[in-house]
């Protein structure tokens, strides 16, 4: 189908279940919750497919000496969506808060949760859509990138039509003419993803990048997932029972953009000035292995961050934020879409991110029943005793170290050419003269 026209199809499907998911509807709770689960699981299928075509557009596009940067950018913009959002639920929050006042839970459960407390998480849903589809009429005009139309639809006097578009120079006549050439020869003999010369090539490069982002995202959305319970536990955030709905909501959205602007969004600009230089490799590794380090610090000494220091404690959580970003989280983003051949380029990115999702969803589970205290007198309702959030760090800890260490099957491609990763310039080889030029 190509990039581009998938491209505008996941969009629709973000901004429709976006949508749709603030205006959830049922006659119980249960009903709610039922049609929020629905439409927030299509709302992850389409981000699923924007995030393999994002990464591999840019890549097509832009040239080697700063191709990284210019995907690292990409993926940056993640967190001014991040910065954008929690200042939004601020704003919302402060204006209930002050419309609707309410007495905390302890005070009295009930009346904690006003009606209009419905309105303030389905505004701040329904928001997302909106910068989404303001991006919907440059995606659709922008035109099918020139190396899938060469290389994979086979067709080189579009794809230099597009690029002359895009370069706004003309190309000659010569440069359109290699299609013809290589076309039969190279659909009969270019391999597939399940073949064994796919396996020989690129099977330790696949299994880099799915390791690594498997292993990330269960460190990391498990630090994003909870971290109101975090705050909570060390004391930066009151207990849930002191505040009333909206209340907490306004207070974990401060705390959660205080993170974003002093560590997230930092960490996300730090590897786009910096991953053409140093490269792909360094900055992963690095990463990990502060990961590692700085969850080792809250881990071991979570006893002493329990009493009255919780300053120390957030420093320290917010620069495994700031070296996730400025590290893995962008990396394992950007080297699937400069490695493998243009024809299964999405295809893997698409693994790649597929298997960081399943790493999340462990880390969300894992870490919600493994954080429980060891005291069943004190897990929240519903939950088995877990071995508490200490021993719960140290594992996340583990994880990065494993992390570090898958990191060594993903090559550096900083300064090489797509055709140079993916070997494609030397398939051309085998069945014609015509080679695509590194850029």
């Amino acid at each position: 189908m190509g990039r581009k026209k998938v491209y505008g199809m996941t969009l629709m499907t973000m901004v429709i279940c976006s949508i749709a998911s603030g205006l959830s509807f049922g006659s119980d709770r249960k009903a709610v919750m039922a049609t929020i689960c629905f439409f927030r699981f299509w709302l992850g299928f389409g981000i699923g497919g924007d995030y393999p075509l994002s990464a591999t557009i840019m890549s097509e596009y832009a040239n080697k000496k700063t191709r990284g940067a210019f995907i690292a950018a990409v993926f940056a913009m993640q967190g001014f969506g991040i910065l954008a959002g929690g200042v939004f639920a601020i704003i919302v929050s402060a204006a209930y808060k002050a419309k609707y006042p309410a007495p905390s839970y302890e005070q009295n459960a009930f009346a904690s949760t006003v009606p209009q407390a419905d309105h303030v998480w389905r505004i701040i849903v329904m928001f997302g859509a909106v910068p989404a589809l303001l991006t919907y009429y440059w995606r659709m005009k922008m035109p099918e990138t020139a190396r899938y139309t060469a290389l994979v639809a086979h067709n080189a006097k579009k794809a230099a039509a597009d690029m002359s578009k895009v370069l706004q120079v003309d190309l000659t006549a010569k440069e359109q003419q290699k299609d013809e050439e290589v076309e039969g020869s190279k659909k009969n003999k270019l391999f597939g993803l399940f073949s064994k010369e796919f396996l020989r090539r690129h099977g330790l490069h696949l299994l880099g990048t799915t390791s690594t982002w498997f292993l990330l995202d269960i460190a990391f959305y498990s630090q994003n997932l909870f971290q109101k319970d975090i705050f909570s536990a060390v004391g930066w955030i009151p207990p849930a029972k002191t505040m009333n709905a909206i209340e907490e909501v306004y207070k974990i959205a401060k705390a959660q953009t205080l993170i974003a602007t002093f560590s997230t969004v930092p960490g996300y600009w730090c590897t786009v000035l910096l991953i053409d230089i140093i490269g792909r490799f360094a900055i992963q590794l690095m990463g990990f292995f502060f990961m590692t380090v700085f969850m080792f610090a809250l881990a071991i000494p979570y006893n002493h961050w329990l009493h009255g220091n919780h300053i120390g404690f957030v420093i320290i959580y917010s620069l495994t934020f700031f070296f996730a970003n400025f590290g893995p989280n962008a990396t394992t983003f950007v080297v699937p879409a400069e490695i493998f051949p243009a024809r299964l380029r999405s295809t893997c990115h698409g693994i790649s991110a597929a298997a960081g999702k399943a790493g999340a969803i462990v880390g969300a589970f894992g870490f919600l029943y493994a954080a429980q205290s060891t005291d069943k007198t004190k897990t929240d309702k519903g939950y088995p005793p877990g071995i508490g959030v200490k021993n719960s760090l140290i594992m996340l800890g583990v994880v990065n170290f494993l992390g570090m260490l898958f990191t060594f099957l993903v090559p550096e491609s900083k300064g090489r050419s797509l055709e140079e990763m993916s070997g494609e310039n030397e398939e051309e080889g085998n069945v014609g003269d015509a080679k695509t030029a590194p850029v």
